[in-house]
């Protein structure tokens, strides 16, 4: 009989945990050993985002008229509609009601011999309502940025838990030393690439590309201020930025009052195909994020043949460049030395060859098929 994998989501919409997530089920999937389930509470949209291979089962727990209602609430509050904002207030506590009750009423009720958590608050009901016949393992995507508030309730969740998955050495080797005396074990496993593309980048296009989610902490409006210095220094390369998110109504003004409509590209969400399509009419990647816990999207760079640059308050992007090697790390968020090292670049082919060449050899360690072996070894207590 095949062992019954869960792993629990908060939604199956745009996002890198949503990403991460349906890459491990896609993976556990192949091997015949395994049955896996993903369990969303809110289900935003007729289908996943992600491509989810079909003998996978996908259960929500809310219906879609249950989804969160954020923005609503927000609006009536910011508009000072006091009967709207009385509404949405009482349907945001029913929702949140009913995303706990389900949950647990799910957790103490499935067959799952192994279940997957992969939010704090999932942890905790995790911990509490999970059977102690079940292999029990949190899996924690975001870094604290030296927010210890939210590193001790990420601890307090875990705690009890039998496995805690970081997916960066950093994350481990904190959680770890923080979580020593108690029961659960904390193991590095980083986020993986489902495939290297069998083309890449020639790097003769003089374009520069980056993708996420259009939120502040990506520090989108950095990177159009960087882009604008190097327009202002004859640069005539084109930018594209590939993601969907809040900010995107500051960007576009931006962009509308530096007159850069026909110099930068705001593609909105975009798949995985054509998201490596376009990756492969690039020839330079910028991360300009504040924080990061693991630069996937790096690595996907890199798979291309991009070399990658980041700015090393992100986290994870210390995680995956080698500065000099494969990419460059910008110290302090520096905007001129960011501005210098994406200059010199696009006037030297053979140094982008170079830098792309190294990060398409490293990503060969983060293939899907040899992460979900360090995975398996956890599921299998091995």
């Amino acid at each position: 009989m095949k062992k019954k994998i869960s792993i629990l989501a908060l939604h199956l919409g745009y996002g890198g945990v949503e990403k991460a997530i349906v890459s491990l089920a896609n993976s556990l999937s192949k091997l015949d050993k395994y049955e896996i389930e993903i369990v969303s509470i809110y289900r935003l949209y007729e289908k996943p985002v992600f491509d989810i291979n079909k003998n996978i089962k996908v259960t929500y727990l809310l219906p879609t008229k249950l989804s969160p209602n954020k923005k609503e609430w927000s609006e009536a509050l910011h508009n000072l509609k006091l009967i709207s904002f009385g509404k949405e207030s009482l349907k945001s506590l029913k929702i949140l009601y009913k995303r706990r009750k389900s949950m647990i009423n799910y957790i103490k009720n499935t067959p799952a011999e192994v279940i997957i958590s992969t939010r704090v608050f999932l942890n905790e009901l995790l911990s509490e309502y999970g059977s102690d016949n079940t292999l029990k393992i949190g899996w924690e995507h975001n870094h604290y940025h030296n927010d210890m508030k939210y590193a001790t309730d990420v601890i307090r969740s875990a705690k009890n838990l039998d496995y805690f998955v970081l997916v960066s050495k950093g994350l481990e080797k904190f959680y770890k030393k923080k979580m020593r005396s108690f029961k659960c074990k904390c193991i590095y496993i980083p986020n993986a690439i489902e495939n290297i593309p069998r083309t890449k980048s020639p790097l003769t296009y003089e374009r520069i590309i980056s993708v996420g989610r259009l939120s502040p902490e990506k520090g989108y409006l950095d990177l159009l201020k960087i882009y604008l210095d190097l327009k202002n220094k004859k640069c005539k390369w084109h930018l594209d930025i590939v993601g969907d998110g809040k900010e995107k109504d500051k960007l576009e003004k931006f962009i509308k009052d530096k007159n850069l409509e026909n110099d930068v590209t705001l593609h909105g969400f975009k798949n995985s195909k054509e998201i490596e399509k376009l990756m492969q009419k690039s020839s330079i990647y910028v991360m300009t994020s504040y924080t990061e816990s693991f630069g996937i999207v790096l690595l996907e760079a890199m798979s291309n043949g991009l070399p990658c640059l980041a700015f090393d308050s992100a986290e994870g992007a210390r995680e995956v460049i080698t500065s000099g090697r494969d990419g460059y790390l910008i110290k302090h968020r520096n905007f001129k030395a960011m501005e210098k090292k994406i200059l010199d670049l696009t006037k030297d082919i053979n140094a982008r060859k170079e830098l792309g060449k190294n990060g398409r050899r490293k990503v060969k360690g983060y293939i899907s098929d040899n992460i979900c072996d360090k995975w398996e070894k956890i599921i299998e207590r091995k």
